[in-house]
């Protein structure tokens, strides 16, 4: 996989750059410029090495069409503050202002094509529909830089096929990502331990199953654990209950104990008669959650015992929260997590998604934790031991 590096002398080529800045937003502020900082290192080096850097990008969900609250300018505004440096926003994404502001850039500038997923084609199954797209975008730029990770695992224009029409490298992060998660999976250090949660066990069970082989530990919270419980003959309450999934997660149960890996659960539960910020928290043993409440965190001896098997592990990823960190009665379990990642000696992924939320949420110091991924989807299904099309793509 090529790095901007081996693209040569970059001074006055077009360089178009597919990053992710599909942030957070209340009205026109960005609550969280996490995804626009990672795509710095990139843009300051292409900047730097005089290219002419033409960014594509997506927000939101529109369906294929222009809507006002998914526009880009607030990204723009932001990057340039974030870059020392005006940004333009063109008005389209492939058309006549677009190929204005791009035949407008003088070296070291940066222009933002106005969100990609304007286009209907960008996310077309049709692979002629996508190309006509990938045309377009491949018209405007010399080379391609993929630096977009939360979209390497779809197949889409400015993802896929227009890197099949340009020269291209993987940008900076990128590249660290997939370095981050190879060296977390092709040959970690042992022992090798990874934290699961979030709401649903079956978003998890392809990383469960490839991990099984890997894995020394697995350590099971937030509100997937209660089909684990349930697997394992217990009620669970109100809680979040996949059923068409506990004949599966027996088959795991029984896999791990075959192969030697441990599957550590929860022993206590914080429950609460519902679903809100201020109900009533109590904790109960994990076999013991009575009929009308529901588990919303993993309970204090339950993080201790987590912290516990993170604390001498070389390797640690994690994926998901251990409860709904949103709410202060329930977010001692992910602080746990978080805090014993945060002290560990190993190497430690925080992967994406509700998990790096949580940790800037919970107030955590980036910087202690090795890598903090930008792609839920993506580095779940790279944990998956999925191919992914962006980065198979690059890798000529």
């Amino acid at each position: 996989m090529k790095t901007i590096e081996d693209l040569g002398d970059l001074r006055g080529k077009r360089v178009l750059v597919r990053s992710d800045f599909n942030v957070p937003l209340d009205g026109t502020t960005i609550t969280d410029d996490g995804r626009i900082r990672a795509a710095l290192p990139t843009l300051a080096a292409l900047t730097k090495a005089g290219a002419r850097v033409v960014v594509t990008a997506h927000l939101g969900r529109p369906k294929g069409a222009p809507e006002a609250k998914y526009s880009l300018a607030p990204v723009a505004a932001r990057l340039g503050e974030l870059l020392g440096q005006d940004v333009v926003l063109a008005k389209d994404t492939v058309g006549e202002d677009a190929r204005a502001v791009v035949e407008g850039l003088a070296d070291g500038d940066v222009a933002l094509l106005e969100n990609i997923r304007f286009d209907a084609r960008e996310t077309s199954k049709d692979e002629a529909e996508r190309g006509a797209l990938a045309d377009e975008l491949a018209a405007l730029a010399d080379v391609y830089v993929s630096d977009g990770f939360g979209v390497v695992h779809r197949k889409q224009a400015s993802v896929f096929d227009v890197a099949q029409r340009l020269p291209h490298a993987a940008g900076t992060l990128v590249f660290k990502e997939i370095d981050s998660l190879r060296r977390a999976t092709e040959n970690p250090e042992r022992p090798y331990v990874v934290v699961l949660g979030g709401s649903k066990v079956s978003d998890k069970l392809g990383v469960i199953a490839n991990l099984l082989g890997k894995a020394d530990r697995l350590l099971i919270g937030g509100g997937m654990v209660f089909t684990f419980l349930a697997a394992q003959g217990h009620g669970v309450g109100k809680s979040l209950l996949e059923e068409d999934q506990v004949e599966t997660v027996k088959g795991y149960l029984a896999q791990a104990q075959e192969k030697g890996v441990e599957i550590v659960l929860p022993t206590d539960i914080v429950v609460a008669p519902e679903f809100k910020a201020d109900a009533p928290a109590t904790v109960v043993a994990a076999d013991a959650i009575p009929d009308d409440q529901m588990g919303l965190d993993i309970g204090p001896e339950s993080a201790k015992a987590f912290a516990a098997k993170i604390a001498d592990a070389r390797t640690i990823v994690w994926n998901g929260p251990m409860g709904v960190f949103e709410f202060d009665a329930f977010a001692a379990g992910t602080r746990a997590v978080a805090q014993a990642m945060s002290d560990a000696d190993g190497f430690t992924i925080v992967g994406g998604g509700d998990s790096a939320a949580a940790v800037r949420t919970l107030g955590f110091d980036e910087s202690t934790f090795s890598h903090i991924s930008t792609g839920g989807g993506a580095s779940l299904e790279f944990l998956e031991g999925k191919t992914l099309p962006g980065i198979a793509v690059l890798e000529d």
